[in-house]
């Protein structure tokens, strides 16, 4: 891996720690102080997350000038299969099996992370990476 690649998983790790002390916060208040179940508390969490991670990622990471609505719909896609499969999976695993539901949703957010960087990488910004120019005050 070069240096330029290593930055970029680094900030693409960041950004997206930051992302999972939103989705775990939200998770958690929603979790304590309502009487939602798991899949609304989680489903709602990842989308508060989703957004902040697309938008500092894209800017910052990835540096991509990648058309927003298509880039957003590509990414739209990924959630499309991943939330319906890890709300599933976490409520089932929660409700039936009895495991700890912060145990649950740190294991959905690990594999997200995983996952999302890999699919961003080779298919969201794909051909678009390191394609912002910088500002003149950048330069």
């Amino acid at each position: 891996m070069n240096k330029k690649e290593l930055i970029r998983t680094i900030k693409f790790t960041l950004f997206s720690i930051s992302a999972g002390v939103i989705e775990f916060v939200s998770f958690t208040l929603l979790n304590e102080f309502t009487s939602f179940g798991y899949w609304i508390c989680y489903l709602t969490a990842l989308i508060l997350s989703v957004v902040w991670n697309f938008t500092l990622n894209r800017e910052f990471t990835f540096k991509s000038t990648a058309n927003v609505p298509v880039a957003m719909f590509k990414v739209f896609i990924f959630y499309l299969i991943f939330t319906p499969a890890s709300t599933i999976l976490g409520d089932y695993l929660v409700n039936k099996v009895n495991i700890n539901e912060y145990l649950v949703t740190i294991l959905n957010m690990l594999c997200n992370f995983v996952l999302e960087y890999l699919y961003d990488k080779y298919i969201v910004f794909r051909g678009k990476i390191d394609t912002k120019v910088k500002n003149k005050e950048e330069v």
